[in-house]
């Protein structure tokens, strides 16, 4: 299953694809750098920043990873139980890409049902990559 982050919830997208691979399927994420976070600006942007920068040490957690693509992993991480088996071979099942690669040129792509950004009464969101790169992320766009 392929699914296209560009303009859906993240959160809901994440727990989509988490109950995928529970059932057993392999779920590939394509831009991920194009989801979307809902909230103000400033507050999701402050709530990235403190958890990356000001919490902890260099040495000591929580280590927010400033990829989209394994930003979006770690979110899908957060919705499997993974104290048991079952958790941590779905997340083996996960992978999130940035942008489209050559693989998933040309093939049909997923609609996550109610992850639509468009749906939302509120025009307050984020895009993950503004995300990354406000907490100092540096990627290759394709």
């Amino acid at each position: 299953m392929i699914i296209d982050a560009t303009n859906m919830i993240v959160g809901r997208m994440a727990s989509f694809a988490a109950k995928k691979a529970l059932l057993g399927e392999k779920v590939d994420i394509i831009n991920c750098e194009k989801g979307q976070i809902t909230g103000r600006k400033e507050d999701v942007l402050h709530k990235y920043w403190y958890r990356a920068r000001d919490m902890g040490g260099p040495r000591k957690g929580p280590f927010i990873i400033r990829l989209p693509d394994r930003f979006v992993r770690r979110i899908v991480k957060g919705m499997l139980p993974m104290n048991k088996p079952r958790g941590r071979e779905a997340h083996k099942k996960v992978m999130c890409y940035i942008g489209v690669t050559e693989q998933f040129k040309d093939k049909p792509t997923v609609k996550v049902p109610g992850a639509d950004v468009s749906k939302l009464s509120m025009l307050k969101r984020v895009s993950v990559g503004d995300i990354c790169k406000h907490m100092g992320g540096k990627w290759n766009e394709l």
